[in-house]
């Protein structure tokens, strides 16, 4: 049953056009994913389809009441940003409505939350549209991902990481067009050189030839360069008509020199000696003690409120029981953006404590997705996640070997937070960060420090392989059934993306369904 269309959808903002869309459609059951960078239009688009914004041309048609649970918050005294958000969501479930529209549902919720909200939406009937950064969550509850960029919509079967399977299918796809393309118009660039000269020389008469036989001849060799001319042209022609395909921009590796770099490397650089966490009169944790080495990539996890970020300060103020070696050079990320100075531009500001050369910025920026006249945007011009990403860039490219970064993709993109993500993997010096989004945390650490009933504990190993073995251990066959199922999924959507039919579609839900029950 279908719960809402729109067709013609067109809204723009000043003379920017936000939306293009020609059809959508919302049926009855559908989970979907609304993922687009920051900027691209899709709370407006939610807002589009809820009613609240009339577009400039097209309709939207509701066949059944639906519910919003907005972006922004409203903010209280008396509750924290994750007790908002959980009562923005409690109330929306329990209206019982057959769609339910989420705008960043996640935002402030720990990790314990971010689950117990998943399962509440799977239980629930009707249909989901959700806008969300988070890929767990995407993965966990969404079985359509529609990507919104310059306007468009286009949809992807499966959840985030059937959708990025899909990409990488897409970007394979292009890279051969792009080479096809480039065979193709070297050919005729080729040979449109080679007519230009045969029709050159067309038009000259051989020195062997007498006056009398090259007066009579000329209409010929006249004639010849015409045609060759014309073939040219021809050429030409189909030179300009030629459809370009743009080439893949593969991100460019870094390699990064820190200072202190060979002292440091898997030497213990951090001892925590007998630490307490309180604040007044509440314990956060017990004394604890743990170590952490050159190049461990730590991540702090816990729920709101225990004491994640008081650990941050309390290493980076290095105090009492904490000792931190003369080697160690700490560059230090919080949700205050003060380190930016917003009268300067990007590139200003980032290059302003490096130890690296401009190249170097310019490639980190560039893999942030600030490219070429970007950089000399001034900082006060861009948005809350585009300065993000400059203090990011900041303080990856100054003079530190050891990185402690609070919450760092809080108002980042699914692009922005990827891109950062592939940078933090290349980097070679410590990491300690705190962070809710767990594909991060799974993507980047390589120890967890939990924080959980008043007790610190260090975990080693990356939390993916801890996960996974704690799965292996489970009495039944589920996870080896999922592993094969996704294997199905990933071979079917390959297929679809080539050369799509009915039969291939009916088995992609099929396998949707059975992946569902299980």
């Amino acid at each position: 049953m279908m719960l809402l269309e729109a067709n013609e959808l067109q809204y723009s903002i000043k003379d920017r056009e936000v939306l293009n869309i020609e059809k959508l459609q919302i049926n009855d059951y559908d989970r979907i994913g609304l993922i687009g960078k920051n900027g691209s239009g899709k709370t407006t688009l939610l807002e589009v389809l809820a009613g609240l914004k009339e577009p400039e041309s097209g309709y939207v048609k509701a066949y059944s009441p639906l519910e919003l649970v907005p972006q922004l918050k409203e903010s209280t005294s008396a509750k924290s940003g994750g007790e908002v958000t959980k009562a923005y969501i409690q109330g929306a479930l329990a209206k019982g409505t057959r769609l339910l529209i989420t705008d960043e549902p996640t935002t402030h919720l720990d990790t314990h939350h971010v689950e117990w909200l998943e399962g509440e939406l799977l239980k629930r009937g009707g249909a989901l549209l959700i806008v969300s950064h988070d890929r767990a969550f995407l993965d966990a509850v969404c079985t359509k991902i529609w990507e919104l960029e310059d306007g468009r919509l286009k949809e992807y079967k499966g959840n985030y990481s059937d959708y990025t399977e899909q990409k990488k299918i897409e970007i394979k796809q292009q890279e051969a067009s792009y080479e096809k393309y480039t065979t193709r118009k070297k050919q005729l660039e080729e040979a449109l050189v080679l007519k230009e000269k045969k029709a050159a020389r067309a038009a000259k008469v051989p020195k062997s030839v007498s006056k009398l036989e090259a007066s009579k001849t000329k209409p010929y060799f006249a004639k010849k360069q015409k045609k060759l001319q014309k073939t040219a042209k021809a050429i030409e022609t189909r030179l300009e008509q030629l459809e370009k395909v743009e080439k893949v921009k593969n991100p460019v590796a870094i390699k990064m020199d820190l200072p202190n770099a060979e002292t440091v490397k898997g030497k213990i650089i951090i001892r925590v000696e007998d630490v307490e966490g309180r604040v007044g009169e509440r314990l956060l944790w017990r004394k604890s003690s743990f170590q952490i080495r050159g190049g461990d990539k730590v991540a702090i996890t816990g729920n709101n409120g225990s004491g994640k970020t008081t650990l941050l300060k309390k290493i980076v103020d290095q105090e009492k029981g904490i000792t931190i070696s003369p080697a160690v050079k700490l560059g230090y990320f919080s949700q205050n953006l003060n380190v930016l100075n917003v009268e300067k531009t990007i590139l200003e500001n980032v290059s302003e404590l490096s130890i690296q050369d401009e190249t170097f910025i310019r490639t980190v920026l560039a893999r942030l997705h600030f490219y070429r006249d970007d950089v000399y945007k001034k900082v006060g011009v861009l948005s809350g996640g585009e300065r993000v990403k400059v203090a990011l860039a900041k303080i990856f490219v100054s003079d530190v070997n050891a990185l402690i970064l609070d919450e760092p993709t809080n108002f980042l993109d699914i692009d922005a937070v990827e891109a950062f993500e592939s940078l933090l993997k290349e980097y070679e010096g410590t990491i300690i960060f705190v962070s809710h989004d767990r594909r991060f945390v799974e993507n980047i650490s390589t120890r967890q420090l939990k924080i959980e009933k008043g007790k610190l504990q260090l975990f080693e190993g990356p939390i993916k392989e801890r996960v996974q073995t704690k799965k292996t251990k489970a009495p039944d066959n589920k996870e080896n059934e999922l592993l094969i199922l996704n294997l199905k999924i990933s071979e079917v959507l390959g297929r679809l993306s080539i050369e799509p039919t009915k039969e291939l579609e009916n088995e992609f839900q099929r396998l949707i369904e059975e992946k569902r029950k299980l």
